[in-house]
């Protein structure tokens, strides 16, 4: 069993595909990050369980952080905010907090533009909303109950099932998901009827761009399912020109001090290469001069050394 003392505990790895990464397993969460560098108006209504509800300066965008729940990111948006939700989404705690990021950095951008994009109509065809997945390569299991179309990963590990019979706005008709059945492994997502869009194809399902975690931070159920490749750390600095001189005088200063440690000015050399103080003085042999050790201390010098 790894220990944090074991080198191994803290190895960090990028994981393929992205929707089978799981939680972070920390509490650093880019997903409300946007709402935080915006400064909106933050409410915590439990600070044992961190559940924390942002809202926007007039009130039309709510996205609530439930610590203690299943569906861990709730979002909704109103066109008036005394009147009834436009549309609702949530993300359950599966999820990798990555993808929620995605979704809510494009809410927050939709806001600050001040276009009211993010109250925008969804689109009439459902294969608008699904075209970036289907360019990824995923497609239609024609095995979907009528009235429903399901889009699968090539991997078959994930899918995003659309009901077009939905007509009230507070039927959930668009659901994604990823990883097995189960509490521990199943990521889950909801969007009601006339979510935009362009909000959902920003939760970037098809990206293959991998996620970091630790592999201890992957669920089990999970970790034969995805790709681990090391995160190497990266390469040094090629030293410059000048670097590469620098080194080799203060080689060649320091044999020659260990040949000759009485030498003056191999004292000397050796007091400018490697003290800032001594290579700053305007007379540094003179100074070396009045420094010579005798006979004996060098004798004993040279026995340390």
């Amino acid at each position: 069993m790894l220990t944090p003392e074991d080198d191994t505990y803290w190895r960090e790895y990028h994981v393929t595909p992205r929707y089978l990464a799981g939680s972070l397993g920390t509490g650093d969460d880019p997903s409300l990050r946007p709402f935080v560098d915006l400064d909106w108006p933050r409410h915590h209504l439990d600070d044992d369980l961190g559940r924390t509800v942002f809202v926007s300066p007039d009130g039309r965008l709510r996205i609530g952080f439930f610590g203690d729940d299943y569906l861990l990111w709730n979002i909704a948006a109103y066109e008036d905010p005394f009147g009834p939700r436009r549309w609702a989404a949530t993300f359950n705690q599966n999820t990798p907090p990555e993808i929620v990021a995605a979704f809510t950095t494009a809410l927050a951008r939709d806001y600050e533009e001040g276009n009211n994009r993010f109250l925008a109509r969804p689109p009439v065809r459902w294969g608008e909303q699904t075209q970036p997945l289907t360019e990824a390569g995923w497609t239609r299991d024609w095995g979907a109950e009528i009235g429903t179309v399901e889009i699968i990963a090539p991997d078959k590990q994930a899918g995003v099932l659309l009901d077009i019979r939905c007509q009230d706005p507070e039927d959930e008709q668009c659901l994604p998901w990823s990883g097995p059945p189960g509490w521990g492994t199943r990521a889950e997502a909801t969007f009601t009827t006339r979510t935009p869009g362009h909000l959902i194809a920003a939760t970037a399902m098809a990206d293959p761009a991998p996620l970091v975690r630790y592999e201890r931070s992957i669920p089990r159920g999970l970790r034969d399912l995805v790709q681990l490749t090391p995160v190497e750390p990266p390469p040094p600095a090629k030293p410059t020109p000048l670097d590469v001189r620098r080194t080799a005088v203060a080689q060649a200063v320091e044999r020659a001090f260990r040949s000759s440690p009485t030498n003056p000015r191999a004292v000397a050399a050796r007091a400018r290469t490697t003290s800032p103080l001594a290579a700053s003085d305007a007379r540094p042999t003179a100074l070396a001069d009045r420094q010579v050790p005798s006979a004996a201390s060098s004798r004993s010098s040279g026995r340390r050394l």
